[in-house]
């Protein structure tokens, strides 16, 4: 009759700790909030995240930044995300009734970046579209592109540029490491570059500025995360860490 009590007491020792493991499995995990941003927010909202997860303990804010364009792209075809930041109005729009009540938060124009100490002596839009000096820009439909573009209506400046790239990130990037004498990105991203680039401001950037939205997404897994976040992006203290980096107000 020992060894069958053995059995039955083990079996039920076991029995009890399965139900505790589940449990503490559960426990453990964190909510994750999703948040697909425009690759020109990539230093702000870093540091939003880090902010927002200590005011929200055990909290885990993943990001995903790249153009707007390629993100909307994205959550069309049915990436996972709770809430969206676009670098314009535009794409935001794309997205349609999935974006929920988008709210502006931030304001930005183009500068010139050109290499340190702007060795091709660039001073203006004009001298961009002077023979032999290579230049790159966003491509079309991605917010810092068609920018680009009005603002080379706006000055009467045709551009031939040696590349258009999917995000400011890709310009700035090309810039940095010299494989291009100029790239026309947003002022935060030259004043977040240091000294990797030259800034040269273009007159006339105020006629053409760029709004961002951020908006919940619709079938967001984290919903009540996701609204605390936006709602944080566009209080105070989201806001005091995106004029820290150059960006203008809504």
């Amino acid at each position: 009759m020992t060894i069958p009590l053995r059995g039955a007491a083990a079996a039920a020792v076991v029995a009890l700790l399965l139900p505790l493991s589940a449990c503490g499995n559960g426990s453990s995990s964190s909510p994750t909030l999703t948040v697909f941003a425009a690759a020109s927010l990539k230093s702000t909202f870093s540091t939003i995240g880090q902010q927002f997860e200590a005011a929200h303990p055990g909290t885990k804010v993943t990001f995903d930044f790249d153009g707007s364009s390629t993100l909307v792209s994205q959550i069309q075809q049915g990436a996972p995300a709770d809430v969206f930041a676009s670098a314009d109005q535009t794409n935001m729009t794309k997205l349609g009734a999935t974006a929920q009540s988008p709210k502006p938060f931030a304001t930005n124009v183009l500068e010139i970046a050109t290499p340190p100490g702007n060795p091709a002596h660039i001073t203006s839009m004009a001298d961009l579209a002077k023979p032999g000096v290579k230049v790159v820009v966003c491509a079309a439909g991605v917010p810092c592109g068609d920018a680009a573009t009005q603002l080379e209506q706006d000055l009467g400046v045709k551009i031939n540029p040696v590349s258009e790239e999917q995000s400011v990130t890709d310009v700035l990037g090309k810039v940095e490491t010299g494989e291009a004498d100029a790239g026309l990105v947003y002022v935060t991203d030259v004043q977040g570059a240091g000294s990797k680039v030259t800034g040269v401001p273009i007159q006339g950037t105020k006629q053409v500025v760029n709004t961002y939205p951020i908006a919940t997404l619709k079938g967001a897994k984290q919903t009540q995360l996701a609204q605390q976040f936006v709602d944080y992006v566009v209080g105070p203290k989201g806001q005091q860490v995106l004029k820290a980096a150059g960006f203008g107000a809504p």
